[in-house]
């Protein structure tokens, strides 16, 4: 029974199917894996063991009349702290929030899961409204790492990419507006999509704007393409959804790379990567091509998107909280207070130079995805650095962009991306491989990052926390 909570979503609904174990004994294994290890990772803001048993013994009964709700029914999940949920307080990581507000609804992606039967353990950290590429918050202190604690998960899903990899739970729902799946997963060892814009509904919008999306985070990919069912249905809260179309990313997902097109960029062209990444990213590459892939070293030709992106997102950061009273702002991170500060000097002048930026960047990815199936970079330049830290240098506050080249270009040209794990450093740390589609192909993306982690064993490996 320890071993439930290790099990994948896929695995449960086959054994919940041939009745080998159940729901509940499922919900009470990962509970029960939360309360011995959190303590020590602080991977939960809200643990809520009563509904979470419930919703069990409701899709417990109905496996037995053979009326599953979906694939996921009975499936435990985790959700990121700044995704409603109805009945729990989404405070966003931050003491600004009042909890003592009706909660009344779900989030799109919330929704359409309990729709399908999953069992809904808690609620994972973030820094506060998802700021910056690590987790911690005023609120609910430091998130650290299962791998190694004194080290970063990275962020801002960092709650719920520690909290898969600490075996809590097989799926979570993250929120990515600049790498805010991918860092985290690529630093925690687990998979993380960021789907394509608006394939995925989201309500209420991101304050930060339109390089935020909502996606899975899961052990294994086949996992990330059964939520990718459920939670790329449509909902008419969000206006810039894309329209529905019924695609099952289950199918042809392992049906391999033999013949795809792959550019490989080490560095985008201007980055620094640590030797022990490069490598580990190289071999994997290297395996994709063993699969038949046609991988070409190919940078995409951009320089460095950093100050283009730093603009739109410090103007979300003020747009949000720029308003707050006196009182409020005191309660914020200091860090994030200090770019709400930085946030007053941009002009509107800078802002739609910026925005004419984002969209010649993305016009170039465009033409240069025409090429290829898919691009391939290291998700991150380095390995999970100390825990609390904003950054693996000092570099001052408010510089988390620094660090992350490799997702918020991505999140600019809103096209799917996704971290997989590639291997372990001599310290035993993670690292990801980042795999970039072309806009509106997730499914491709899903494919080749199942090819690859079916011919590996990193996403079978697990943390000390057993």
């Amino acid at each position: 029974m320890q071993e439930l909570n290790w099990l994948s979503g896929a695995e449960l609904s086959k054994g919940y199917a041939r009745k080998k174990f159940s729901p509940a004994e499922v919900a009470r294994a990962c509970l029960a894996q939360i309360a011995k290890h959190d303590g020590a990772i602080n991977a939960m803001c809200h643990v809520d063991e009563k509904l979470a048993l419930e919703q069990a013994a409701a899709s417990e009964a109905r496996w037995s009349k053979g009326e599953a709700l979906s694939p996921l029914d009975g499936v435990p999940l985790l959700i990121k702290d700044l995704l409603l949920t109805k009945g729990w307080a989404t405070r966003r990581g931050s003491k600004t929030v009042d909890p003592n507000q009706p909660w009344d609804q779900d989030a799109p992606a919330v929704a359409r899961l309990r729709e399908a039967g999953c069992v809904f353990l808690g609620a994972t950290t973030t820094p506060e409204f998802g700021w910056k590429g690590v987790t911690d918050s005023p609120l609910t202190g430091i998130t650290r790492n299962p791998w190694d604690l004194s080290k970063t998960p990275g962020g801002s899903s960092g709650g719920s990419a520690a909290a898969v990899a600490a075996g809590y739970a097989p799926l979570s729902l993250g929120t990515d507006g600049g790498g805010s799946i991918r860092i985290p997963a690529g630093f925690s060892g687990i998979y993380g999509l960021k789907p394509s814009f608006g394939r995925v509904p989201a309500y209420p919008l991101s304050p930060f704007g339109t390089v935020a999306h909502v996606g899975p985070m899961t052990r294994t990919v086949e996992d990330a393409a059964l939520m990718m069912n459920e939670i790329a249905k449509p909902d008419a809260r969000d206006w810039t959804s894309l329209p529905y179309d019924g695609r099952d990313y289950k199918k042809k997902l392992a049906k391999g790379v033999e013949g795809m097109k792959i550019a490989f960029s080490p560095t985008l062209g201007y980055v620094s990567v640590d030797p022990e990444v490069a490598r580990l990213v190289d071999k994997a590459v290297k395996v994709l091509e063993s699969l038949g892939a046609e991988v070409e070293n190919a940078d995409p030709g951009f320089a460095d998107p950093a100050s283009c992106f730093r603009v739109l997102w410090w103007s979300g950061a003020r747009a949000l909280l720029g308003r707050l009273p006196d009182e409020k702002k005191a309660l914020l991170d200091p860090a994030l207070a200090d770019v709400v500060t930085q946030s007053m000097a941009i002009t509107p002048e800078e802002y739609f130079d910026a925005v004419k930026e984002r969209g010649a960047l993305g016009s170039q990815m465009r033409v240069f995805m025409e090429r290829y199936d898919l691009l391939i970079t290291p998700t991150l330049p380095g390995v999970a650095f100390e825990a609390g830290k904003l950054s693996p240098v000092d570099d001052g506050m408010g510089k988390w962009v620094n660090w992350t080249p490799f997702s918020y270009p991505f999140n600019l040209t809103q096209q799917p991306a996704a971290s997989v794990p590639c291997g372990f450093t001599k310290a035993g740390l993670p690292a990801g491989l980042h795999i970039v589609g072309k806009m509106f192909d997730d499914r491709t993306v899903l494919r080749a990052s199942q090819a690859y982690q079916m011919a590996t064993e990193w996403g079978q490996k697990r943390p000390g926390v057993k």
